[in-house]
């Protein structure tokens, strides 16, 4: 596995050369002391269902796995929690205003983004949406559907930690649904 900082050749406070590996996540530069930490970055997915058993699929719009299915969410922003970054999601790419998420796990990823790899920390949550949401995609979703939930065939979810989380609420749904 390469370092996640491998691309970064200076540093960024004084501009040395001499910014090396510190450890597995971290440079430091031998000139002015300054360490780099790479800390995952906390992204979100949403299982979004409605009442008659069906799972808000989205087609992804862009790179990376663009034409694959995904589950509408995306990364939190500096300043912002997770639950908030998940609701502000489900409104850029669906339109729709749902409040209340349940989180219920996490998977760490690799996500690959201009020619980095990028470790983050997924987290999914469960949301009801009411019968008569008419979700429109927008953002980075070129297609929204529902599928009923035992039909959904998590191969076709492009992102590897998303195809996991599918497999899980999937194998978990009893335990899962009595949230909603």
């Amino acid at each position: 596995m390469r370092h996640p900082l491998e691309k970064f050749r200076h540093c960024p406070v004084c501009g040395s050369e001499h910014f090396e590996e510190h450890d597995v996540k971290s440079k430091q530069c031998r000139d002015c002391g300054f360490i780099y930490y790479a800390n995952a970055a906390a992204s979100t997915a949403a299982f979004i269902m409605r009442a008659d058993g069906c799972l808000l699929v989205a087609r992804r719009g862009k790179d990376p796995a663009r034409g694959t299915l995904d589950l509408v969410g995306g990364f939190a922003d500096m300043g912002e929690t997770v639950e908030e970054g998940m609701l502000r999601e489900i409104r850029e790419e669906s339109g729709l205003v749902l409040y209340r998420p349940r989180y219920l796990f996490s998977i760490p990823n690799q996500y690959e983004y201009s020619g980095m790899t990028i470790h983050t920390l997924d987290l999914f949550f469960l949301l009801q949406a009411p019968e008569q949401a008419a979700p429109k995609a927008g953002d980075d979703a070129s297609e929204l559907m529902w599928i009923p939930l035992d039909e959904v065939r998590p191969e076709l979810f492009g992102l590897k930690s998303i195809r996991q989380g599918v497999e899980h609420f999937i194998v978990k749904k009893s335990e899962f649904l009595q949230y909603i």
